[in-house]
């Protein structure tokens, strides 16, 4: 993997100018539900700034074709609110398509002016995406938009109230292409039915549904999702397949530890099929 792009920032040996950042998360199981905890600050690229990242020439001379980013990072600082907004505003510049995953995190924003602060820093990247992803919370405490009918606690999900909301956040944001939600029903921590909708072109692509997933290790199954969604729009450009690459991958992920995927491009269209879950020898 070429490398010559990360920018080094040079640091003491114990983390007091910066460091790398983790997240502890206790898995929860049956009825006791997972918990997170995020420990990020005086992270390198919370202090990145867009001179440093020197978004011109990735963008404008390199020619990159996307852009991922998402509200984790935004999160991060006042510093990587301000960062990230000038990623968007220059690669929208350039024609890069840009995604955004909304990942709303209480804890993060805190310290930097709480629900109030995320809001406001994510309408106006709001106003670049291409292509939006986000659950229910995510889209209610980031962009003010509500999914009528649902249950607090997810055990049952009204799919009217989630196509209205998608359908509103389409008519505020009219630059969005695509519009992407995971519908998670929890029944416990470690039981889920998992499934996935794409809006695009005025139409909602419903994924295949994954009911009463086992989940290993639920922490990065919703990126996956995203990851899973980009690749079948940059390689397919048809949204329905998009979201059920997306929802495949992102269920692979839970039946794996830890937060990134291990599941090979083989895999996920297997799944996508119908594949089950005989021993391979």
């Amino acid at each position: 993997m070429d490398t010559s792009l990360i920018y080094w920032k040079k640091t003491d040996g114990i983390g007091r100018i910066c460091r790398n950042g983790l997240n502890f998360t206790e898995r929860g199981f049956g009825i006791r539900g997972a918990v997170g905890c995020s420990d990020r600050a005086n992270t390198a690229i919370s202090q990145a700034t867009p001179e440093e990242l020197n978004f011109e020439h990735v963008f404008g001379e390199l020619g990159v074709r996307w852009l991922h980013t998402g509200g984790i990072y935004a999160a991060l600082s006042e510093q990587s609110c301000e960062t990230v907004i000038e990623a968007c505003k220059i690669a929208k510049k350039y024609g890069t398509l840009i995604s955004y995953d909304l990942n709303y995190r209480p804890s993060m924003w805190s310290a930097i002016g709480g629900q109030e602060k995320a809001r406001e820093v994510n309408r106006e990247i709001a106003k670049y995406v291409d292509v939006m992803i986000g659950n229910e919370e995510d889209f209610t405490a980031c962009l003010g938009l509500k999914v009528e009918g649902n249950d607090e606690n997810l055990k049952e999900l009204n799919l009217d109230g989630y196509y209205k909301m998608i359908a509103q956040a389409a008519k505020e944001y009219p630059n969005f292409k695509a519009i992407a939600t995971t519908l998670r029903t929890v029944k416990t921590a470690t039981v889920n039915d998992w499934k996935a909708i794409c809006w695009a072109d005025g139409k909602v692509h419903m994924s295949n549904a994954y009911d009463g997933l086992e989940i290993m290790d639920r922490v990065g199954g919703g990126d996956s999702f995203a990851s899973g969604l980009i690749y079948g729009l940059i390689t397919t450009g048809d949204p329905e397949k998009a979201v059920n690459y997306g929802a495949a991958h992102g269920a692979l992920a839970m039946t794996t530890p830890g937060d990134t995927s291990m599941a090979s491009l083989k895999e996920v269209e297997a799944i996508m099929g119908g594949a089950g879950a005989r021993v391979k020898r």
